[in-house]
């Protein structure tokens, strides 16, 4: 979709979101439900998982409604039209992945650090691939529009998920590492100094 009203086009969007707002502060403030710091305590990187979700049903939704309105029979081998097609694929594997990843965190709390990091990677890499072919000149994701915007917004989420998942993996530094480096720092201030002493028949 290119976007032809700026002001329709942002406004809706902000709409959207205020009424997302307005709806978790009315649960928190009438019924007590704090939707957010549910969803946050519930499962290390779930708001960021399901906000990546979102932005791949956007990217697949975009595509496929481009493919839909400007790719006909004819033309459908043309490069524009595979890119489309593209956008689809990535939508979809990226959904697929990203509702696999939601329901084992809501589920179970947790989801093994290496399918997480694996899949972070993964789709890291694709949509690297999403933004180089979706929004370049030939592809249909060059004019301003929701398929730019959620292009650009899923690579950055991906990033930002393989960083948490790289920095959780290490990042964390070793407790007890931390305890023989704040010993050692004690010792210096307090002027104890490790002296060897030796033993034997001889004294000296």
């Amino acid at each position: 979709m290119t976007i032809v009203n700026g002001n329709l086009y942002y406004f809706s969007w902000a709409g959207f979101v205020t009424s997302i707002l307005l709806v978790v502060s009315y649960l928190r403030g009438v019924f007590g439900v704090d939707v957010y710091g549910e969803v946050k305590n519930r499962a290390a990187r779930l708001t960021l998982w399901a906000g990546f979700l979102a932005c791949q049903l956007v990217v697949m939704g975009a595509s496929a409604n481009i493919l839909d309105k400007d790719c006909s029979s004819y033309d459908s081998n043309s490069t524009y039209c595979r890119r489309t097609k593209f956008g689809i694929s990535v939508g979809a594997i990226g959904t697929s992945f990203c509702l696999c990843v939601v329901a084992m965190k809501m589920l179970t709390s947790v989801a093994p650090m290496v399918v997480e990091a694996a899949l972070a990677l993964f789709l890291c890499i694709m949509n690297g691939f999403g933004v180089a072919f979706l929004t370049s000149a030939d592809g249909p994701g060059s004019p301003i529009g929701n398929l730019y915007y959620f292009s650009w917004l899923s690579w950055l989420c991906s990033f930002m998920l393989l960083a948490s998942v790289y920095e959780d993996i290490y990042g964390v530094a070793s407790p007890d590492n931390e305890e023989n480096d704040e010993d050692k720092i004690d010792q210096v201030v307090n002027g104890d100094i490790r002296m060897e002493t030796i033993t034997g028949d001889d004294d000296l």
